[in-house]
């Protein structure tokens, strides 16, 4: 389904790791699903639990604390410590609530922040991150928010060739 971010991937050189707690490594499956994708997929974190994204990706308490687990500052978090922890070059990241009720209770179903971050050079990076509300079942929430990660990936690479 995603052969042409897959093949993106591989012709800008771009190797992804992601960090998911939502879509629970749906984003890097459905890229698995791309022939070659071994290529240009290193690996997933998943990391349901506040505890989990502190442990395992380095997400401040603090971030936790100010923001709340969906949010746009812990998935910034989620992917640079996916990129610290990996020899990729580019993250996503996904944090969010697909069905209500959680531990955010006063979040709309289908909230899903996102951060991309890409390694431009040894120390230096670019990030996008956006907060996105999907309509349908836990499930296609959670599909909706992985094929919307895929595709905005490539939109923000685009973005930094300009």
């Amino acid at each position: 389904m995603h052969a042409h971010i897959a093949g993106y991937l591989e012709a800008h050189h771009l190797v992804l790791v992601t960090a998911e707690s939502c879509t629970a490594g749906l984003i890097a499956s459905r890229l698995a699903d791309a022939p070659g994708a071994g290529s240009v997929l290193e690996g997933a974190f998943v990391v349901y639990s506040a505890l989990a994204k502190q442990k395992h990706l380095g997400v401040k308490p603090a971030t936790i604390e100010e923001h709340g687990l969906t949010s746009e500052a812990v998935a910034l978090e989620m992917a640079r410590g996916a990129l610290a922890r990996s020899e990729a070059n580019v993250a996503i990241a996904n944090t969010g609530v697909a069905d209500g009720g959680g531990n955010e209770p006063d979040l709309e179903p289908g909230t899903q922040c996102f951060a991309w971050v890409f390694r431009t050079g040894p120390l230096t990076e670019q990030a996008f991150t956006e907060t996105r509300v999907f309509a349908g079942s836990r499930n296609e929430v959670r599909i909706a928010a992985a094929d919307h990660a895929l595709d905005a990936l490539v939109k923000h690479h685009r973005s930094l060739s300009r």
